[in-house]
């Protein structure tokens, strides 16, 4: 065997573990529930019978997936917001020269690397009705309604969970932008008559936007896969009003045992989550500079 094929076999042999996980954990997975989609399967009842389209015509008459996407883009959108607005805010914070800083980063950042069902646990004591939250409201006079079964603040609560969850993640990566500005285009355009805020807007930003794109993908993205906190904090409700996609085609395919519409659904996930990532990634050329 010559160099050169030695050399390429050692390649292959060092990505092979990788390559053998995304076949066995993605690509497979994706094959069966396309394969499975296809089927109406009861576990229960042993039944395994082709169904040709049927799952998927159900996604149009379903009178529950309506109300499910609607849930779906209220989280989505909410969480997108008040995560990436409250992480550049500490971000741009804690990137000054303050005594303890240090102290502060470790304690926004403390809770990504917490149990997130342990995590969710916590809050759902805190949010009940005779919780903390509330305790701590009525003592400045104020009655707190009940958080997790009142469908204005159901979702709220769960959105505001998943914030301080992972908040410190796209703190640091904005953290980490922030002081790869060099210092040297600050002063200059501080020379030249700009204030803090035109500087920011118009130095800062415009220099930190790959890493805004990225951190945008990464949230939305990870907003259509939460599964665990509506399922600890509301189990859907009130109503169907916290039911996000995830969790109702989990509750589908396992709690009702339709295997067939519930692959059917993994399939709408998919395609929403394949047409958000290739729409942002096109309107990076708009918005997003310096890019190579």
């Amino acid at each position: 065997m010559t160099y050169r094929r030695r050399d390429a076999l050692s390649g292959y042999l060092f990505i092979a573990p990788q390559l053998a996980g995304i076949v066995l954990f993605v690509l497979v997975p994706l094959v069966l529930v396309v394969y499975y989609s296809f089927h109406e399967w009861n576990v229960l009842a042993g039944t395994f019978t082709f169904v040709g389209l049927d799952n998927v015509e159900k996604l149009f008459t379903d009178p529950r997936l309506g109300s499910v996407l609607t849930a779906t883009a209220v989280f989505s959108v909410g969480l997108v917001v008040f995560n990436l607005t409250l992480a550049l805010v500490l971000a741009v914070l804690l990137n000054r020269r303050w005594r303890g800083i240090t102290a502060f980063r470790t304690i926004f950042f403390s809770p990504v690397v917490v149990s997130l069902v342990a995590w969710t646990i916590v809050w759902g004591f805190l949010l009940q009705d005779n919780g903390g939250i509330n305790g701590l409201l009525a003592m400045i006079g104020i009655d707190g309604p009940n958080w997790l079964r009142e469908g204005p603040t159901a979702m709220l609560s769960v959105i505001v969970v998943q914030v301080f969850k992972n908040v410190g993640l796209n703190m640091v990566l904005f953290l980490a932008a922030l002081q790869g500005v060099p210092r040297e285009l600050q002063e200059a355009a501080r020379v030249d008559g700009a204030n803090d805020r035109q500087i920011f807007g118009r130095v800062v930003l415009p220099l930190i936007s790959p890493t805004i794109l990225l951190t945008l993908i990464i949230t939305i993205v990870g907003s259509l896969q939460v599964y665990a906190q509506i399922a600890v904090l509301t189990q859907g409700g009130p109503g169907i009003s916290t039911t996000v996609l995830v969790y109702y085609l989990v509750q589908q395919a396992f709690d009702f045992h339709h295997f067939g519409y519930g692959s059917a659904l993994a399939l709408l996930l998919f395609l929403i989550v394949l047409v958000l990532t290739i729409a942002q990634w096109q309107l990076r050329k708009r918005w997003v500079f310096y890019e190579n």
